[in-house]
């Protein structure tokens, strides 16, 4: 079929809407979850985790901490994997998924080498579960290397996250940060019938496309594979495909916010659309140096509609007792109407936590 054709500001109004920052908001942290595909948990709370920062970016006031933990604890509406939280509705597919997971050679040499070790966790969990990882005894045969410096000597996390990724075993909940585990099939039930590993990979494309909005056809960020249709846009000699939904409201304008995102935030996982679709340029610096940094240890970029024209270096401070702000970094000259808006936001972020802002005046 023909492609679309965009201008730069519909793909940048289509990639806004898709990851829920307009002005209409969603109601729950279920419907993020839903549309977004994924919510990133990540333990570094400069001023609030991810996993909490994500939902009230996007709902505001609406959204308490608390309702994450229901809606994947008590009501089961959302699934803990491999370091993000998902839909319900995602499962069946992602368990497709995990069951033709390919490892790689290293990793399943470690695997046939502690056959017994990986029945152990099994067994343990079967009889006693759920279990903190550290309830569960290392009985190891071989250690694997630690290159990446994320692992203890201790193995029993390692065999967890893999024994996770291939389906057999499943998070149920959290004690603090510390993961509480279980067999899968009793945390999940059995496994339905479903879709073989082709129909998988691309309903879950396009659900990837969904909370995407507009994505390139190959990306090693986020790939869609063929999902939804073909698009150009505007400047761009990549080859896009966008989300049919998305088109059906391009003419509509509910209008812009200003949204302050964590740096894990699924809208800035793919680097090169940002600066593709909305020329923002956008690193990370809590693995640079003190002394080279140029806009803080972990400044959260601040979104205007469907422009980012700052980024936030700020952080709660070690008593919690405050919303300390460093700088507020104006990437593009801001009018006088940004800066009360984005001050507002900061506001709301420091009442959201229950605490001042110092700093911002």
């Amino acid at each position: 079929m023909e492609p679309h054709r965009l201008t730069r500001e519909q793909a940048r109004r289509i990639i806004v809407r898709a990851q829920l920052l307009d002005a209409d908001r969603p109601g729950d942290v279920v419907e993020v979850a839903e549309q977004l595909g994924a919510i990133k948990i990540d333990p570094t709370a400069v001023i609030a985790p991810s996993e909490q920062t994500i939902p009230w970016t996007r709902i505001g006031w609406g959204y308490e901490p608390g309702q994450l933990t229901k809606a994947v604890e008590d009501d089961r509406q959302l699934f803990e994997y491999a370091g993000s939280f998902y839909p319900a509705s995602l499962l069946p597919l992602m368990r497709v998924r995990m069951r033709g997971r390919p490892l790689r050679e290293s990793t399943a040499a470690w695997l046939d080498a502690n056959a017994a070790f990986r029945a152990d966790v099994i067994a343990r969990l079967r009889r006693d579960g759920p279990l903190l990882a550290s309830a569960i005894p290392d009985t190891a045969a071989v250690p694997a290397g630690n290159e990446s410096g994320w692992y203890s000597d201790n193995q029993v996390p390692r065999m967890l996250d893999l024994l996770e990724r291939l389906g057999e075993v499943a998070v149920v909940g959290r004690a603090g940060r510390l993961r509480r585990w279980d067999i899968a099939e009793r945390a999940r039930g059995p496994e339905p019938d479903g879709p073989d590993v082709d129909q998988a990979g691309a309903l879950l494309d396009e659900r990837r496309l969904q909370g995407a909005g507009l994505a390139r056809q190959r990306s090693s960020w986020a790939a869609v594979g063929m999902a939804g249709e073909p698009a150009v846009v505007e400047g761009s000699a990549w080859k896009w495909r966008v989300d049919p939904r998305a088109l059906e409201a391009i003419d509509d304008d509910p209008g812009g916010r200003i949204a302050i995102l964590s740096p894990y935030d699924g809208m800035l996982f793919d680097r090169p659309r940002l600066v593709e679709a909305f020329d923002f340029t956008f690193k990370l610096e809590q693995f640079v140096p003190k002394a080279q940094r140029v806009y803080g240890y972990f400044a959260h970029p601040i979104l205007c509609g469907d422009r980012f024209i700052g980024l936030l270096d700020a952080a709660l401070d070690k008593t919690k007792e405050n919303l300390v702000v460093a700088a507020v970094h104006e990437l593009v000259p801001w009018e006088s109407e940004e800066r009360d808006a984005v001050d507002a936001e900061i506001r709301d972020l420091a009442g959201w936590l229950g605490v001042p802002v110092r700093g911002l005046d």
